[in-house]
């Protein structure tokens, strides 16, 4: 195959815009980030990395520095400078759930008032079932020329989206022309060298396939929880039976950690969208709302214990370790930290917090409605109790005796399972976790 550098734009430099723009830079392409976002441009022209993920920043610069990575405002100046365009939009939930294609669609009506020649259009967001043919009526609304729209979801994790995408498990493509699908391999030839494949299908099965990964994976984690509530009915052990059904070849071992529910921008918005799509084909998709009802409730499964054990919280101070939805990311969307954090300001608790990446956005969020430690623990300064929301790994192995010193009492509800019960247990601690005994 012949392989030579692309030229590409990437409409919209958000998480997933700027992830893959840069890493397409990293392979030695010359991308154009377009982004009606004046400051974000002007931040990213001068270096000033907009995300935190692990490992983005090194290559961000090393591709600036070198003029393959390159920030506008105008989709219109680089339009007719590449071959491929990709779109990175937000596909927001709309009141019902289903996914928001407003952003999707002009993009797409701008494009073909501008395009003067052959492209190939390419959906990155996660969109539903027939977005692919809505961008194709869209474009051809005031282009009559050749072009062809291709559905290429994105499988990257928050926090090691840099190796996911340098390195993915599979590549899937949807198109319906030979063209655009010899287009799309010589783009990811360079992602593949090690035999792993890329997935060619219809655009339809392509858009479906994102959806029923990120469904799937939350399937496995909503019941996991339940199988926890279970093991706390039957006084059995969670990590025990994780480990049981985990070494299961069928299993696997992924995904089956239980907690206080998932968040982030992918799981919640995808499995809802799945299921409003679902329905406007009279399909009732029963497990997914059953999903979604778990995790919901999942995200306050520690209240009942906290107020069981406090009474009146009117006036205790609770520490907070942990704001992200997950460890190396600063997302807060959906995070289960902000629902527990309104159910104990409704109760009068009051709260001190502490996240390594989070505490911005955080406060971006609700202001000044609780305390923002400098660090882990001078969160836990006169707190009557520590809650475990996000697993961040200085939290695994803190300093007891320092905790110890700073807490009015010996008490931790942990919403991570975070720590062992007998280490726990030695120490004198009240622990309270998800699916395991409670050490009191």
């Amino acid at each position: 195959m012949h392989l030579c550098f692309v030229k590409i734009a990437v409409v919209g430099s958000g998480y997933v815009g700027l992830v893959s723009g840069t890493c397409f830079a990293e392979s030695g392409n010359t991308v154009y980030c377009v982004d009606i976002d004046e400051k974000k441009v002007d931040a990213l022209k001068n270096g000033q990395i907009t995300i935190y993920e692990p490992g983005l920043e090194v290559l961000f610069k090393r591709n600036l520095k070198q003029n393959r990575l390159r920030f506008t405002t105008s989709l219109e100046e680089v339009i007719n400078e590449v071959e491929i365009v990709f779109l990175a939009l937000p596909t927001p939930p709309g009141e019902d759930g289903s996914a928001d294609l407003k952003y999707v669609l002009g993009v797409a009506d701008q494009l073909g008032r501008i395009m003067k020649d052959y492209k190939v259009i390419v959906d990155k967001s996660t969109v539903p079932v027939g977005t692919a043919d809505k961008v194709k009526v869209a474009i051809a609304k005031n282009y009559k020329g050749d072009f062809d729209v291709v559905s290429n979801p994105e499988f990257l994790r928050e926090g090691v989206a840099v190796d996911d995408f340098m390195k993915p498990d599979r590549v899937v493509i949807g198109c319906s022309s030979q063209r655009a699908e010899d287009t799309m391999r010589r783009l990811y030839a360079p992602f593949v060298r090690q035999g792993n494949p890329i997935i060619f299908m219809d655009e339809k099965s392509a858009e479906l396939t994102k959806y029923a990964a990120n469904s799937f994976l939350a399937m496995k984690i909503s019941f996991m929880n339940e199988i926890a509530r279970v093991c706390e009915k039957f006084d059995a052990d969670v990590d025990k039976v994780r480990l049981g059904i985990g070494t299961d070849s069928r299993i696997g071992k992924r995904f089956i950690f239980p907690g206080i529910g998932y968040g982030g921008s992918c799981f919640p918005k995808d499995v809802q969208a799945l299921v409003r799509s679902s329905d406007q084909v009279d399909y009732d998709f029963k497990i997914l709302k059953a999903v979604e009802e778990v995790n919901h409730d999942q995200k306050t499964i520690l209240m009942p214990k906290i107020k069981n054990f406090f009474g009146n919280m009117n006036g205790k101070k609770i520490a907070i370790w942990g704001l992200a939805f997950k460890p190396n990311t600063d997302d807060i969307r959906e995070a289960p930290a902000r629902y527990m954090i309104r159910a104990l300001l409704d109760e009068g608790a009051t709260i001190s917090a502490y996240d390594p990446e989070a505490m911005d956005n955080i406060r971006d969020v609700i202001g000044d409605k609780i305390h923002y430690a400098k660090d882990m623990y001078a969160a836990l300064q006169n707190a009557d109790a520590l809650l475990i929301v996000t697993e961040w790994a200085a939290f695994r192995n803190p300093n007891f005796d320092k905790m110890v010193e700073a807490m009015n009492q010996r008490v931790i509800f942990d919403g991570r399972n975070v720590f062992d019960l007998d280490q726990m247990d030695k120490l004198g601690f009240y622990y309270a976790s998800i699916g395991r005994t409670t050490i009191i």
